[in-house]
């Protein structure tokens, strides 16, 4: 998850919403990709750390899916991102912050939970919740002021 912090440091410094994604081989602690929230630099409403780090993974193994791979984000993936982490088939996601307003796992649509999902992975929220959730709050607080 401090990869995924990392990311999303990173992606607040660009001006994004603070939010990043790390994709790893449990079996051997591998980190097959990385990435953070870049919807404002590539004018790409999908350009979520999710999706860009599932797209870097499925090109680094030249495959469309990524079974017994694990997601570590640092905010409950919203539906867009979870349709994808199931077609991807991801087999753990692990995310920091909840999402009442735009969560699409454990809020809203509850994603996995549908008879229409292919795939469910195991989903693990909270982790490094307090230091995801402060990293959001804080970039929206600075936002509204102007700062």
């Amino acid at each position: 998850m401090a990869l995924a912090l990392a990311e999303a440091e990173a992606a607040a410094a660009r001006g994004e919403v603070p939010v990043g994604a790390v994709i790893v081989d449990p079996a051997g602690g591998a980190v097959l990709a990385r990435a953070g929230n870049r919807t404002e630099e590539l004018h790409d409403p999908t350009a979520h750390a999710e999706i860009l780090a599932i797209r870097a993974a499925c090109r680094t193994l030249a495959s469309p899916r990524l079974p017994g791979l694990d997601l570590y984000v640092t905010l409950e993936p919203c539906a867009l991102c979870a349709a994808a982490i199931s077609f991807a088939r991801l087999r753990r996601v692990y995310f920091g912050a909840y999402d009442p307003k735009g969560g699409g796992v454990e809020h809203g649509p509850r994603f996995f939970t549908r008879p229409t999902c292919h795939h469910a992975p195991e989903v693990y929220g909270g982790f490094e919740e307090t230091r995801a959730g402060d990293l959001l709050r804080d970039f929206f607080r600075e936002r509204r002021s102007g700062v």
